[in-house]
């Protein structure tokens, strides 16, 4: 093109439109187009937010449909009875929950 002819001449005789032209001939973007945000990062996240979600749904399907219930070990009652039988038989009396329990007056120590 005739502003290609131009370029091997001299760039004084250029006006400023022209050597923009010829820029963008040459490097086809701006350093600030270069370093603009491409918006990337809302892909990303939306992959990450749909398989925590579906990480989410799986466990309530396999909770509901899969799991049975809960042993009846983990029941507060049971655990209550359980800490008495491990006091009344004195569990680990030196470190454990025996040795925080006072045997003389049957109340916890202080």
């Amino acid at each position: 093109t005739a502003l290609r002819e131009k370029e091997k001449g001299n760039w004084k005789e250029l006006t400023v439109d022209e050597k923009k032209k010829l820029y963008r001939y040459s490097f086809c973007r701006t350093y600030a187009e270069m370093e603009a945000p491409t918006g990337e990062w809302k892909s990303i996240t939306a992959g990450v937010l749909a398989i925590v979600a579906s990480a989410f749904w799986l466990y309530v399907l396999l909770k509901k449909y899969v799991y049975g219930p809960m042993p009846e070990s983990t029941s507060l009652e049971w655990r209550k009875k359980q800490r008495d039988w491990m006091i009344l038989w004195k569990v680990n009396p030196i470190e454990g929950i025996s040795s925080k329990y006072d045997y003389e007056n049957n109340k916890w120590k202080d």
